[in-house]
């Protein structure tokens, strides 16, 4: 059965027994960041970087509860999910240096752990699979745009019985290979960073959520048993905000992906399903994706992909996918499932700016599942708009938020509509 609380593949692998106590005071700091994942802990080393270091940053569980321990630990190249669907709101030159900025995501990760020596499992090698002639045109697409912004990477399209050479798998007719993309071990990396974080001397507590937050010139966050005093706050909780703040609440919504992971595999079916020893994802509107782990496992996950529902059984109903791309791994036993929620705008677009009424009050939220590599784009980003401001800041925090109504009564009826019409509309754009 599904529950937030069950052990994932990260916490049971995780390499960095650190802990943080819980606010049990009234302190100051310059900046105050409610949340602590991805979003929370790159803004605030960004900032740090900078010298702003007077930070605390509060977690109501502990570091990585939330999407930064339950996802694929994919970094691939880009931000959203179709970037047309901002075009509007950025103009040509803005899409221009969108697109530039959506490909850094890989090199800031892979720089972040050489200058901290975070030991995170970082692994080089991607693939982008298609199912038929019109992803295979999609992918020749995303071939010549990805050459241009990265020439120097081995990026190539492989069809018909050369895609072997990427994947062990029947499944698909084209593979679009990218050696610049990756994948990493999230959790690892997100406690490396706290751990950086920590040594440039912000603060961070655990298991103290936020349980009030008064605006104005100074925020006021108060917890349980303490309060934080600060300057400029950051709302970075996404899936987990919990309505605590009603702008930000009403436009996005939460849909679940859900992943297991496989006993450890023989270096021979290992290779065998991963000659680059990669991660993948299909490019369908709801994609499957997969990697291999460190200690030789498959970690496979998915997201219903027309009727949102939480299925009964996560390990059974993940295996059947993952048995239509790798029949051969019936007899495989299943070590863990797990899955989280994860937050989505109506443009699948993550989130950045500042509340209109109370401009030191910032916030980053909805990445629609794509938050490894994107939070550490946007939030370099949103570092610059929260120091000294920058034109790339106001360039993403000029992309429009869309209010979703009737969200809290109709969740599961609107993820519905929604996936069904984001699958129809696969087939005009080439990904279905």
């Amino acid at each position: 059965m599904y529950n937030v609380e069950n052990e994932t593949y990260y916490t049971a692998t995780k390499k960095y027994d650190i802990n943080f106590p819980s606010l049990e005071e009234d302190i100051e700091a310059d900046v105050v960041v409610i949340g602590g994942g991805f979003s929370g802990i790159n803004t605030a080393l960004e900032l740090a970087e900078q010298g702003i270091t007077n930070i605390a940053v509060l977690e109501g569980r502990y570091l990585g509860f939330g999407g930064t321990g339950r996802n694929g630990g994919q970094i691939m190249a880009g931000i959203g999910h179709d970037l047309d669907a901002i075009q509007k709101d950025v103009g040509d030159a803005g899409m221009k240096t969108i697109f530039e900025l959506s490909d850094a995501g890989a090199n800031i990760i892979k720089s972040r752990i050489e200058k901290y020596g975070i030991d995170a499992d970082f692994e080089y090698g991607y693939g982008y699979m298609g199912f038929n002639h019109r992803q295979e045109k999609t992918l020749r697409g995303w071939e010549k745009a990805f050459k241009e912004v990265a020439p120097d990477e081995h990026i190539e399209l492989f069809t018909g019985s050369d895609v072997k050479k990427i994947v062990g798998s029947d499944a698909y007719s084209c593979g679009l290979l990218h050696m610049g993309a990756g994948h990493v071990h999230s959790l690892n990396l997100l406690l490396g960073e706290a751990k950086a974080l920590q040594d440039h001397g912000a603060r961070i507590y655990e298991y103290s959520p936020a349980l009030e937050v008064e605006y104005g010139d100074r925020i006021k966050v108060r917890t349980a048993k303490g309060s934080v005093t600060a300057s400029k706050m950051l709302w970075a909780c996404n899936a987990f905000l919990n309505g605590m703040e009603h702008n930000l609440h009403q436009t996005t919504i939460n849909t679940h992906a859900f992943q297991i992971v496989t006993e450890p595999l023989s270096d021979e079916l290992i290779e065998r399903i991963s000659p680059i020893r990669g991660a993948y994802s299909d490019i369908r509107p709801v994609i499957d994706y997969y990697r291999v782990t460190n200690e030789n496992r498959l970690l496979f996950g998915s997201a219903t992909s027309l009727v949102e529902h939480i299925p009964r059984n996560l390990k059974e109903w993940n295996r059947n996918l993952m048995l239509k791309i790798f029949p051969y791994l019936k007899d495989v036993k299943i070590d863990l499932a797990w899955g989280g929620p994860m937050a989505c705008g109506a443009n699948l677009f993550p989130q950045i700016g500042s509340l209109e009424q109370h401009p030191n009050v910032y916030f980053v939220q909805g990445y629609a599942g794509f938050g490894v590599t994107p939070s550490h784009i946007i939030c370099k980003v949103l570092a610059e708009g929260m120091n000294k401001g920058s034109e790339r800041y106001d360039l993403i925090s000029s992309i429009r938020r869309t209010k979703i109504p009737a969200k809290d009564s109709m969740s599961n009826a609107i993820l519905t509509a929604a996936k069904f019409w984001h699958q129809t509309s696969g087939y005009w754009t080439g990904r279905r």
